[in-house]
């Protein structure tokens, strides 16, 4: 039995508050059933959580712990004055990290006899030192990359009785290592950037032991700041002049807290070596890679052009002596920083190339940029690391034949929608420079921008960049991420996932998500707040807000407008009540990390649900028509409330403009300039208004989730694997591992029933996987009672081109089959990997149109 304390039942007055005002009846029950759900999936939630997760720094002493913290006081911290200055750098951070958690700095000349050792290996003499006793084993980091060890040793020094040492491998291991520390004693790596509070502590300790997470397994990665305006380019400008070296400053320290070590700088009129003279040393010193974007090549920025371009054109055909000139200043500049140097060239301004541009001048260009980077390095080209984008059209080019040095690594992308377009064959030859992936959470472009908010579930991230890393692309992984905010989760999950994937699988992702809020809002609030990134990321995965419009989901089939709007208002009152009981230290936050998105988001699905109700009322001559249009009104101006609280009242004022982003009015794949109201229509004289499951068809139609299955079989070394959450409605089923031959009969059955001869259009809905295998297709055959199978090749015919199922993030394949009254076992057989199956309708005659399609029909038995 659940028993409610005063406060308790506050928050559920709040909830019932939040719920009148959106018209909800029984509120106080409603109130009362939502508080009490979310109250058990914590617990639940909390149960599956992934108890490592709790790491190697407690605030309980056991027996042969090291009291890091005593009485508020931490332990003094050593580091080699010679080390990188990227690690004192890090180890100044450090310092300042504890000074957050106790209020207290060490007492660096103090007479402890424990201390915290921070160096490199080959680097610092302290640790060299500790090697040379054999108190740290050089086998643990001699050759290794980006790794550190983290342990207890005992008499490292000369009146030294025990040290917690922080080792590193190179620059970036003993960074990593050192923020690592920073995120176990209660520092978040989102604490600037989402204004994470820090946990305070008085008493820490470390556990005896070794700690390591090894060395990454995908060698670079990172993010790429992009569509950057009106948002981080009016808030960058505001709160530090520009994308200067203070801004730099501030990503760079975020990248290497979250473990990764690569950037794209934003590029949107701005040049990242120009714009600041300071950002290249500073990279360099921090320990960042840089490179630049798709189509900007030789270490120099689009705006560069702009301002410095010789010559008639962006065209090596008709100006090679200009183009040339100005990438040599490029690599000039940016000869002795680590750095990714993109080749080849797309038109100007992210433009393809023109016709006449073909195969053959690309391949000299790319000769041509190699000789220059040798003759500015003064060593062989193939010892600068390159890129070569396979970006839109340039796919097409490799498609035919281009080929590029082995060295440089073919970095391969996405549609822009989150969908991989190719990847290497599983057989393909090793290239000396590997693959990489360039993905998106962001895009400008058609069908319709996603710039405004995070519409990225982790569970298509997860599937997508499995498939990806499981035929070998683990050079380079990069994600256009936009305005970094407020893309925070899915950025943590790309980069975690990037530095381990093998540590994911289709039943921990919720896990992850749950550790993931444990971190910003701490074990008491981190299952609710979970599952409310959880509902709103798959929510907004089904259409995204610039796409949604009063039209999208049907207002007269199957109750689908009202049960899309009634979902997000559940969990627009469900993060109100948690806002309400959160302490204030956690609500700036909250804010930025679930309760905006839900809320606004929310007010969207509320406002063109009182559009499409105004249109069906006028013209009916329904006096409520009247009321929905000031509905229309009173949602849109609350998105500018909304606005108005992030960009001015969460953090003091702190993130002015980062919200600006106009996601109301698209009339193109475009952004309007600035919102615009959907047009409502007022009557003048309102008159009245005229008062093993065997699958039943119902008024003319079967609805199947992938996972209501009755029998299943697959080949060896292959499983079925449900994606909890992907899709559209409940779940996705997909063939794991992606690398294993299917054979003959990797298939899943379905058990139906119908009541008439009927001729029946069996459609597949699937997750847009693109046709990634070399062109060929993914292909699937579908029978009925064992009888002849049809064929099936779903985007075998697909060349890179955009459209409807991208926007509807669906592709719905049909096949036809007669079938007689009684039951029926559909089968359906997978031919290819990479396939997910979300759902099967069959449109008997009586299927309407709807965006989601009808809840899934009822059964008569269970599975036999």
């Amino acid at each position: 039995m659940l028993f409610l304390n005063k406060t308790d039942w506050s928050a559920i007055r709040i909830c019932a508050s939040f719920l009148i005002g959106r018209g909800h009846r029984n509120i106080l029950l409603v109130a009362v059933l939502i508080y009490c759900f979310s109250e058990t999936a914590h617990a639940m939630l909390r149960s599956t959580a992934d108890t490592a997760a709790t790491g190697f720094v407690v605030q309980t002493a056991q027996p042969g712990y090291l009291s890091l913290v005593k009485d508020g006081v931490p332990l003094p911290m050593l580091v080699d004055p010679q080390d990188h200055r990227g690690v004192l750098r890090a180890f100044d951070n450090l310092k300042k990290d504890f000074v957050r958690v106790t209020g207290n700095s060490s007492h660096q000349k103090g007479s402890g006899q424990s201390k915290i050792i921070i160096g490199t290996y080959g680097r610092s003499a302290l640790i060299d030192s500790l090697v040379r006793k054999g108190l740290l084993d050089s086998k643990e980091l001699a050759g290794k990359r980006e790794k550190f060890v983290m342990t207890v040793v005992k008499q490292p020094l000369q009146g030294v009785e025990s040290a917690l040492v922080i080792a590193g491998s190179d620059k970036r291991g003993t960074i990593y290592g050192i923020y690592e520390l920073s995120a176990q004693i209660g520092v978040s790596p989102w604490y600037y950037w989402a204004d994470v509070p820090v946990r305070k502590a008085s008493q820490l300790y470390v556990k005896p032991g070794v700690y390591t997470q090894g060395e990454p397994k995908v060698r670079y990665r990172g993010i790429f700041l992009n569509d950057e305006a009106p948002a981080l380019s009016g808030w960058s400008k505001a709160t530090f002049g520009g994308f200067n070296a203070d801004f730099y400053e501030k990503v760079f320290e975020l990248l290497l807290r979250l473990k990764a070590n690569y950037l794209w700088p934003a590029m949107w009129g701005s040049a990242f070596y120009d714009d600041d003279p300071k950002n290249g040393p500073l990279a360099d010193e921090m320990g960042i890679v840089m490179g630049t974007s798709h189509h900007e090549p030789m270490a120099r920025a689009q705006a560069e052009w702009k301002r410095y371009g010789k010559g008639s054109s962006w065209d090596y055909a008709k100006n090679k002596a200009g183009l040339q000139d100005f990438w040599r200043g490029g690599m000039d500049r940016a000869r002795t920083w680590e750095s990714i140097i993109t080749i080849a060239m797309r038109g100007d301004g992210d433009e393809p190339m023109s016709e006449k541009e073909n195969v053959g001048l690309l391949e000299q260009i790319v000769r041509d940029q190699r000789r220059l980077i040798a003759s500015v390095t003064g060593r062989p080209a193939a010892e600068t690391p390159q890129l070569w984008a396979l970006y839109k059209e340039v796919q097409d080019y490799y498609d035919k034949g281009m080929r590029v040095p082995d060295d440089v690594t073919l970095l391969l992308c996405d549609d822009n929608w989150g969908n991989v377009r190719k990847l290497p064959e599983l057989e393909a030859k090793p290239r000396k420079g590997g693959y990489g992936i360039y993905y998106h959470f962001d895009y400008v472009g058609a069908p319709r921008n996603a710039k405004w908010i995070n519409v990225s579930q982790i569970q298509r991230v997860w599937e997508q960049m499995n498939l990806t890393y499981r035929h070998g692309v683990d050079r380079i992984w990069i994600v256009n991420v936009g305005d970094l905010k407020p893309m925070e989760f899915p950025i943590s999950f790309f980069l975690d996932m990037a530095w381990d994937p093998d540590r994911f699988n289709a039943g921990n992702l919720m896990a992850y998500t749950y550790d993931w809020c444990r971190q910003q809002f701490g074990e008491a609030y981190a299952a609710e707040a979970a599952g409310m990134i959880n509902r709103y990321a798959k929510y907004n995965h089904r259409v995204t807000p610039e796409l949604l419009n009063d039209k999208t989901f049907s207002l007269i089939h199957y109750n689908e407008l009202d049960s899309v709007v009634n979902d997000y208002k559940t969990l627009a009152m469900e993060a109100s009540r948690l806002h309400y009981l959160l302490p204030d230290s956690l609500k700036d936050a909250f804010d930025q990390l679930v309760a905006f998105p839900i809320n606004a988001c929310a007010n969207l699905y509320e406002m063109y649900h009182a559009k499409a109700m105004n249109d069906y009322c006028y013209e009916r001559n329904d006096r409520r028509a009247n009321d929905w249009a000031d509905r229309v009104k009173a949602c849109f101006r609350r998105d500018s409330l909304f606005t108005e609280h992030y960009n001015h009242s969460i953090a003091k004022g702190k993130w002015v403009h980062m919200m600006d982003q106009v996601r109301i009015g698209y009339s193109s794949w475009n952004e309007p300039a600035k919102a615009i109201m959907p047009n409502v229509r007022y009557l003048s004289e309102p008159v009245a208004a005229p008062a093993a499951k065997v699958f039943m068809e119902t008024d003319g139609y079967i609805a199947m989730e992938a996972a209501s299955y009755s029998a299943a079989s697959s080949a060896p070394g292959v499983e079925w694997t449900e994606i909890p959450d992907l899709g559209k409605t409940v779940s996705a089923m997909t063939t794991l591992p992606p690398t294993v031959s299917l054979g003959n009969n990797t298939a899943l059955e379905y058990k139906i029933r119908v009541k008439e001869k009927r001729q029946a259009k069996v459609i597949a809905l699937f997750s847009p996987t693109l046709n990634f295998n070399g062109n060929r297709g993914l292909r699937y055959a579908i029978s009925i009672d064992g009888g002849p199978e049809t064929l099936v090749n779903f985007n075998g015919h697909y060349k890179g081109e955009l459209g409807q199922w991208q926007a509807r993030r669906i592709i719905e394949s049909v096949s036809l089959h007669n079938l007689l009254p009684g039951d029926h076992t559909l089968k359906i057989r997978f031919l290819d990997q990479g396939i997910v199956l979300q759902r099967l309708l069959i449109d008997l005659g009586g299927l309407k149109p709807s965006y989601l399609g009808p809840r899934e029909s009822a059964a008569l038995n269970s599975r036999n």
